[in-house]
Order: structure tokens, then C-alpha cells, then sequence
């Protein structure tokens, strides 16, 4: 007898996780918990610090770009993302049209996280 639909692949959780990504997040987690703000947290994070915008990469971060500049930027990337990402979709298929749209999602909700931080902070009193 032959199978019209294969069966589903096998995922094992705990070896596609990964522990420094797990440490990132705990740490992440931990600071912002015991972080006390008064006012607007954009206003409280320093400018920008000189760094590489990749691994390997030959273009670095300008140091003293202030945090909502920042997150301007970020969110413009994150639309480009998007877009080049829409692009790619339609001429997916199968698994793969699944992955890209999955990307093309996480990309859309981070940048409305940066959104709104934006948005939050302009409308907040000063």
C-alpha cells in the first residue's frame, strides 16, 4: 500500500534549543526586573556604543546615536525585512513558503514592539 501524505517530520525540543540563547534571555529577563525607571525608559538608555553590525562584518554601529534614533532605524530595517521577505514568499513553495512566512511574521511583531515603544514614548508626558 502506498502513502498518499508522509508522515510528519520528528521534532526533538531540546536539541534545537539552545543554551546561550536561553542564558541571553534569563539575563535579559533579570535585568529588567530588578531595572526602577522613573520617566521614559528611552530617555534613560545611553547613546549608542561603537560596534560591529555583524559577525565578521566590516560595518559598525556609529558610537553616540541616541536610543530612539536607534530604534527608528530598527524599524525601518525590520519593514525592509518584511518586504524582501513578501517578495521571497511568493515564490516559495511547500515547507519552505511556511519558514519564510513564519520569518515574515516574527519580523512584523518585532518591529511593532519597536513601534510602539516609539509611539509610547512621543505621546508620553514629558
Amino acid at each position: 500500500m502506498k502513502k498518499i501524505v508522509p508522515d510528519p517530520p520528528v521534532f526533538h525540543p531540546s536539541s534545537r534549543r539552545n543554551p546561550d540563547h536561553d542564558l541571553a534571555n534569563e539575563v535579559i529577563r533579570h535585568a529588567l526586573a530588578n531595572t526602577r525607571i522613573n520617566g521614559s525608559l528611552i530617555a534613560a538608555l545611553h547613546p549608542t556604543a561603537a560596534g560591529p553590525a555583524g559577525t565578521d562584518s566590516p560595518f559598525t554601529v556609529r558610537p553616540g546615536i541616541s536610543a530612539e534614533e536607534a530604534l527608528l532605524h530598527v524599524s525601518m530595517l525590520l519593514k525592509a525585512a518584511e518586504e524582501v521577505s513578501d517578495e521571497i514568499t511568493e515564490q516559495a513553495s511547500g515547507v519552505e513558503r511556511g519558514l519564510i512566512w513564519s520569518l515574515v511574521h516574527s519580523v512584523e511583531m518585532a518591529r511593532g514592539v519597536v513601534d510602539a515603544l516609539l509611539d509610547g514614548n512621543r505621546h508620553a508626558p514629558g
